[in-house]
């Protein structure tokens, strides 16, 4: 694989020591992670909070990452992308924890691993030089059209209908809790297009930003710095070459779009729980009650060993779900496991942090609170905890 050893040229990469690598990562992919997350806490950090006050990022980030050919890392050279495959990407996921805003971080995953995945995976040539190249130059940047207002998990609940006409389609309704909804050039919609009920009848539709697209934005708990919206399609028209795979065959692209998205939370988690464990141990060491530093008393190292355990068995599931998915092994049941080890644990994590921290921790300027404002998400999106067991349940046989 030829990504890392490029981006380690663009970089100008020192000479920081690599962790001992975890399969399915290597040596070549450790001192890549190294590069990114030099370049996430030089560049990205440093603006978080700035993002977070403001509600919204630049589309400058997408451009900039896009000349550290970080929006194309798993993408073939042909398009612009690096060549690097999923675990190129999955570095760069795992990394962006450390920017320190989970909404910056849900706003860049959400163009590239969520929006340009399926183009990528099911796309004709057309549309990949149309969405997938651009993307990859962040000229235009994608969301993922899904959840409804009144269809969440259950995607068999989609309404939004796309009605045939001469030429393409006319679509009609709504999605909610968009990433990127607001700031989207095109939504990577799922739709209606017969009345049968269920899955059936399902399709995809590239919709472009135009008219009869409006966006509202939402004001949410956490990710502050992402654009979250209501986006409400009224009389759009969509050509027949935007159909994204086959017409009524939609539900097939959802399970195979979902396996990366969870992967990609879980990865996500893990390097967001051993970013704030790393930053409390450290405040543990330094900060002193009752005469010695508050890490060398008993209830606190006892936190700091339950963390540790939780963090590395969130880890461990997580790269092994990896392994089979990068394999081309069916790991539906092992990346469910994945998802629902790591979404709860992240927000107990730290929650269990800003506890250690005390008042500190609760103050805006030590970035716990957000921390753990951020990770309250993922025992939601992606498919809720509920449903992760729902699957695992019925993998089961029950």
């Amino acid at each position: 694989m030829s990504a890392p050893t490029d981006q380690l040229a663009k970089a100008g990469a020192g000479t920081a020591t690599a962790r001992r690598p975890i399969p399915p990562f290597t040596e070549e992919l450790e001192e890549f992670r190294l590069t990114v997350r030099r370049f996430i806490q030089n560049e990205l950090a440093p603006k978080a909070q700035e993002y977070e006050d403001a509600h919204w990022f630049p589309n400058d980030v997408f451009l900039r990452l896009a000349e550290m050919g970080y929006l194309g890392l798993k993408f073939e050279e042909r398009y612009g992308g690096e060549g690097g495959g999923y675990l190129a990407d999955a570095v760069f996921t795992e990394e962006l924890s450390h920017c320190g805003s989970g909404g910056l971080a849900a706003g860049i995953g959400a163009h590239t691993s969520i929006a340009m995945a399926p183009i990528w995976k099911f796309g004709t040539e057309d549309q990949k030089q149309r969405y997938l190249v651009p993307g990859i130059r962040g000229e235009k940047i994608g969301a993922l059209g899904i959840t409804e207002p009144d269809a969440g998990s259950d995607v068999a609940g989609v309404k939004t209908f796309a009605k045939r006409v001469d030429g393409g389609y006319v679509v009609n309704g709504s999605k909610m809790f968009i990433t990127n909804g607001v700031r989207a050039d095109f939504i990577v919609t799922a739709v209606k297009t017969t009345q049968e009920g269920g899955h059936q009848g399902l399709s995809f539709l590239i919709v472009d930003r135009g008219e009869g697209v409006e966006s509202t934005a939402i004001e949410k708990l956490g990710w502050h710095a992402s654009d979250t919206a209501l986006i409400a399609f009224d009389d759009v028209f969509v050509p027949e070459e935007n159909l994204l795979g086959e017409e009524n065959q939609g539900f097939y692209l959802i399970m195979a779009n979902f396996q990366w998205e969870r992967l990609m939370m879980a990865l996500g988690s893990v390097g967001g729980m051993q970013r704030c464990f790393d930053r409390t141990l450290e405040f543990a060491k330094e900060r002193k009650a009752f005469g010695k530093p508050i890490g060398s008393h008993q209830a606190i190292r006892h936190k700091f060993a339950e963390m540790a355990t939780t963090i590395e068995a969130g880890r461990d599931l997580t790269y092994h779900a990896l392994r089979l998915f990068v394999d081309g092994i069916d790991a539906v049941r092992e990346v469910t496991m994945a998802k629902l080890a790591t979404q709860r644990a992240a927000f107990e994590v730290a929650d269990t942090c800003l506890q250690i921290h005390g008042g500190a921790g609760y103050m805006k300027e030590y970035g716990i609170e957000r921390a753990a404002r951020d990770a309250r998400l993922g025992p939601i999106g992606g498919g809720t905890d509920e449903i992760m067991r729902e699957i695992l349940g019925k993998s089961l046989g029950l």
